[in-house]
């Protein structure tokens, strides 16, 4: 029978608890915290309290969807980092106790990882294909922009990586600057899809190699509202669809070009993308599309796999776990990126 893994994701402000059986998926519990939506952004101290309170109810709600008993399991994967640290330590500290309680073996995981590899996972009646190695990864969330060459499900290589912002960053400043609350980045692209994307222009970084840069292109949005709300002070109001359109084709512009640039130099023909703004409408549909036009296989995640999820973590988990490598309990929390070959 194949292995049973339990997987904990308390990276940032979602608690999450899965269940997997070899590659299937048995159960995947998410608790989201509301209570950051009047800050404009996560509080770290808040987001440590909520992760408290909802981790054991949700750790039991993922055991019992998944129709098993804690004695079933045969590894707990948590994820290690990167991510808030006050959250990282109320997984890591859950998954440690549960770990000696049940005399089973921890895991711990890469949450960029964890996103990758959520393309392996399993579901029954909705049986997909799953890239072929070596592939190539356009990782895009809030806090990493990144292109990763994946030669197989314990070996990647970081080929380009933001050198300042994310960007997940630019599109939550953009959010912040209209005044659209938070998180802004699922606003920005319901209202870009009404308007033109071609009305206004801004700055696309210049920058060698596969590497990306975003923080020059939120520059240029807020001096851009800043110039044309000095002519008019209703300007936000009277074209909000057109500047959001305009700012997310920018985005999406610079995030596809060196993705390109990375699927020549390789000659790699299956991408992923992954990540929480591989959610965004627009992303996904060019993603997909300039993939018809070069001949590559694609691979798009399901929205409930762009979120920070225990399934990626538990799926990363599984394949450490087949080649041995656990870890102990003096494992601690890494709220800064991981090095990509761990």
């Amino acid at each position: 029978m194949s292995e049973i893994i339990l997987g904990i994701e308390s990276s940032c402000d979602d608690t999450s608890a899965a269940v997997l059986q070899g590659e299937y998926l048995l159960s995947n519990v998410m608790a989201s915290q509301e209570v950051h939506r009047k800050y404009g952004g996560v509080v770290p101290e808040l987001a440590s309290r909520a992760h408290q309170q909802n981790i054991l109810p949700v750790v039991n709600q993922a055991i019992a969807d998944a129709g098993i008993s804690l004695s079933d399991i045969d590894a707990i994967a948590y994820t290690r980092g990167p991510g808030l640290l006050g959250s990282l330590l109320v997984g890591t500290s859950f998954a440690k106790g549960l770990a000696i309680s049940l005399d089973k073996p921890m895991v711990d995981v890469n949450h960029l990882q964890g996103h990758i590899l959520s393309h392996f996972i399993k579901q029954k009646g909705k049986e997909e294909p799953s890239p072929a190695f070596p592939f190539l990864a356009l990782l895009v969330s809030g806090g990493h922009s990144q292109i990763v060459r994946v030669d197989d499900y314990l070996h990647f290589e970081v080929l380009g990586k933001t050198i300042d912002d994310a960007v997940g960053e630019a599109f939550d400043k953009c959010a912040k600057l209209l005044d659209l609350g938070y998180p802004g980045g699922p606003v920005v692209d319901r209202l870009a899809k009404l308007g033109d994307p071609s009305r206004f222009a801004f700055a696309k970084p210049q920058i060698s190699g596969f590497d990306y840069s975003f923080s020059g292109v939120k520059t240029s949005l807020l001096y851009f509202l800043r110039d044309n709300i000095a002519q008019n002070e209703n300007f936000i109001q009277e074209n909000i669809n057109d500047i959001c359109a305009s700012f997310q084709r920018t985005l999406i512009d610079v995030l596809m070009n060196k993705l390109v640039k990375a699927a020549k130099a390789t000659g790699i023909k299956d991408i992923v993308i992954g990540g929480g703004v591989s959610a965004n409408s627009e992303l996904r549909q060019r993603f997909v599309e300039e993939g018809v036009k070069r001949g590559w296989r694609t691979f798009v995640p399901e929205f409930k796999f762009t979120t920070d999820n225990a399934a990626m973590i538990a799926i990363a988990g599984l394949y450490k776990f087949r080649a041995g490598l656990t870890c102990g309990l003096d494992a601690s929390p890494v709220s800064r990126a991981l090095d990509f070959s761990k």
